[in-house]
């Protein structure tokens, strides 16, 4: 970085390296498109040797939380009832979006055991999975052990949008900039 190239973007335009990506961080609007573009993520917690384990779930986004629906027992809920501490990534990839895009974040997770009593958040995640008969995912949601998962973030990781990086940061020809 220098005092002429405070966010490392002139340093990719030269093909000299891309080793400074402040310049190519998920800011504003893109961010909450690549949320509502995108259905799943990778869900990062702890297993019971202190180890990093990851699996990939659905979710919806609210505006404040991530949401997500699991079934009791399952790797990634023991976890959270041992330590609630998770990372969620999220990646454009699948969605169609030009580009890379990618959000790690972490926060708390709260588990919430009568999926009744967040009816709200269940009918979101339906519709937004099965958008041409959410009422049948619904009935296929409402087993015995149905849980949901609220993560709040916390704490940003990392974010990157390389649509923000001239030639998209692999050095081709430069696209539309996107702020």
């Amino acid at each position: 970085m220098t005092a002429g190239d405070p966010d490392g973007t002139a340093r990719v335009a030269a093909g000299r390296d891309i080793e400074d990506l402040r310049g190519a961080r998920l800011i504003g609007e893109a961010r909450e498109q690549l949320l509502r573009e995108q259905t799943e993520c990778t869900f990062c917690f702890t297993d019971e040797h202190g180890a990093p384990g990851a699996v990939i779930l659905s979710f919806v986004w609210d505006g404040r939380a991530f949401w997500f629906t699991s079934v009791a027992g399952r790797a990634q809920v023991r976890a959270l009832e041992r330590d609630p501490r998770v990372c969620i990534v999220v990646s454009s990839a699948g969605t169609g979006s030009t580009g890379r895009q990618m959000l790690a974040q972490q926060g708390r997770a709260v588990v919430h055991r009568d999926p009744a009593a967040c009816g709200e958040q269940l009918a979101a995640l339906a519709h937004r999975l099965a958008p041409a008969a959410p009422e049948k995912f619904l009935t296929l949601l409402g087993s015995p052990g149905r849980l949901l998962i609220e993560v709040e973030p916390a704490a940003t990781v990392a974010t990157h949008d390389s649509r923000r990086l001239p030639g998209d940061g692999r050095g081709g020809p430069p696209r539309p900039s996107v702020h």
